[in-house]
């Protein structure tokens, strides 16, 4: 990485660290704050319930497709460059997602939108680890700005509930322009330029087969119920979705610089942090994707009447996020998953007792709980995802981290919101609080699965592969030590356990 030739000040430098959560909030908010928009928009542009998925879909796809090549390319074209046009294409695919005239329209400016995003959270963090050259300084900025992540995904349906009422659903997207040019402004006038004097070289071939995987098969699995599950069509994108999913390994092994490198998954805690970002992440697609069509069309509170029902999901994820990673810090990350996977399950086993009248306690103490548990699962996932890591691959490592996240809501809104409204029967009243207990249960097998991740990823045989993937990669790792989630220090390999 080309460091600051003359490192900013204090103040200068908390400037920076503040445009880089700026982008960050808006690309996170932008995550949550439309699903309680989305009977709105049903209403408005006539959308079917996989319009609806797409609405989703279309941004996290995105985002999880592009991640890791403008990573890349920010490295070798320039950060700020990169940063400051990932900010004007999401406040144009913004402003054209407020003035979409119909459903196709949005969907389509909802991906411009994820284009821009997928500039801006690599981007950022090259960024802040460019420009906080101090560790315990850097270690500090990228906490805070992991932070900034919970809250902006928290605040999401509370926000977009009173924008949905006050100014209705385009104000959601709307607020995202003034916010973005002026961080655009600020860039400008306040971000160094800076690129690697190694960047990693593009693998194009690798970035088409993903987004072709990434883009088929969610498209079979939302579209199945609508055509057909033996339809041609749908037979035709799974037949391109394994065929892309075969290729993807191969491909990759042959290049001698891949999109992902596939030696990370050697290494369990990272195979296990993959797995576990995708598993809670998909939770919360489908959780809030179901919870939003069943607080409005079931319940028919308004906008922000179901935004203040999520306050005990937002309240409890921003205690659990900064306590999950002080934790983590100290103790490890066994400790939080756990928590996080028996928080996530337990939601899910109250939900399948949901009716359309069910009582305000079971939704309260559910929601609590699910805030709970996924505030807790944050701040592992990237700690494992590098555990082991050398430093110099530790960036990368938590890139696929951040990219599994992405997929896994894809994942989430795609599947859960798939066999919930396929299996509807009946008045939507009725029908749809009775149809969502099969979604409840998928959710309560996620968690699971989160619970058994950090129990085996945590363990001395689980450090051993990781320490053996590292060593792989040349002596910049110091024996007998792991570097941190920072990518800016050490920490010793018990802390894994």
């Amino acid at each position: 990485m080309v460091e600051l030739t003359a490192p900013p000040g204090r103040r200068r430098r908390q400037l920076i660290l503040g445009i880089c959560c700026l982008s960050l909030f808006i690309v996170g908010l932008d995550n949550t704050v439309v699903n309680i928009a989305l009977p709105a928009i049903q209403k408005d542009l006539d959308a079917p319930a996989s319009g609806l998925q797409w609405i989703i879909d279309a941004y996290t796809l995105v985002l999880a497709a592009l991640l890791m090549l403008f990573g890349s390319v920010a490295d070798r074209f320039g950060r700020r460059r990169v940063f400051q046009t990932g900010l004007l294409l999401f406040v144009l695919g913004s402003l054209f997602c407020s003035l979409a005239p119909s459903l196709e329209w949005l969907i389509a400016a909802r991906a411009l939108q994820a284009v821009g995003g997928a500039m801006l959270n690599p981007v950022a963090m090259s960024i802040i680890t460019n420009t906080f050259t101090d560790p315990r300084e850097r270690a500090r900025a990228i906490g805070i700005w992991g932070g900034v992540v919970g809250i902006s995904m928290a605040l999401g349906p509370l926000l977009g509930g009173f924008l949905v009422a006050g100014a209705g659903w385009p104000s959601v997207f709307l607020i995202n322009v003034p916010v973005g040019l002026v961080a655009c402004l600020l860039t400008a006038r306040y971000v160094p330029e800076s690129r690697s004097p190694k960047p990693r070289r593009l693998d194009p071939v690798g970035q088409l087969l993903m987004i072709v995987l990434l883009g088929s098969g969610t498209a079979a699995i939302i579209e199945g119920p609508e055509h057909g599950w033996t339809s041609p069509l749908i037979l035709t994108l799974a037949a391109v979705a394994l065929a892309a999913l075969a290729a993807f390994p191969l491909w990759e092994r042959r290049v001698p610089e891949p999109l992902i490198d596939l030696r990370f998954f050697h290494s369990v805690p990272f195979t296990g942090a993959t797995v576990t970002a995708v598993c809670a992440f998909a939770a919360l697609g489908g959780f809030l994707f179901l919870n939003t069509l069943y607080l409005q069309d079931v319940r028919h509170y308004s906008p922000v009447e179901a935004g203040l029902w999520t306050l005990p999901m937002a309240g409890m994820m921003l205690v659990c996020a900064p306590l999950s990673g002080r934790i983590v810090g100290s103790r490890g990350p066994r400790g939080p998953l756990v928590a996080a996977g028996l928080g996530l399950a337990a939601s899910g086993l109250l939900l399948t007792r949901l009716t359309a009248d069910a009582p305000a306690a079971l939704l309260l103490v559910a929601y609590a709980l699910f805030g709970f548990g996924f505030g807790m699962v944050n701040a592992p996932i990237t700690n494992t995802a590098v555990s082991g890591m050398p430093r110099a691959q530790a960036g990368v490592a938590a890139a696929v981290a951040s990219t599994s996240r992405q997929v896994g809501q894809s994942l989430g809104v795609a599947v859960i919101g798939t066999v919930v409204t396929s299996a509807v029967v009946g008045p939507v009243a009725t029908g749809f609080a009775a149809a969502s207990h099969a979604g409840w249960w998928i959710i309560i097998g996620l968690g699971l699965a989160v619970l058994l991740l950090g129990l085996v990823t945590t363990t001395g045989w689980a450090a051993r592969t990781a320490a053996e993937v590292a060593a792989g990669f040349g002596p910049d790792r110091l024996p007998g030590r792991t570097p941190d989630p920072a990518g800016v220090g050490d920490a010793p390999p018990e802390r894994l356990r």
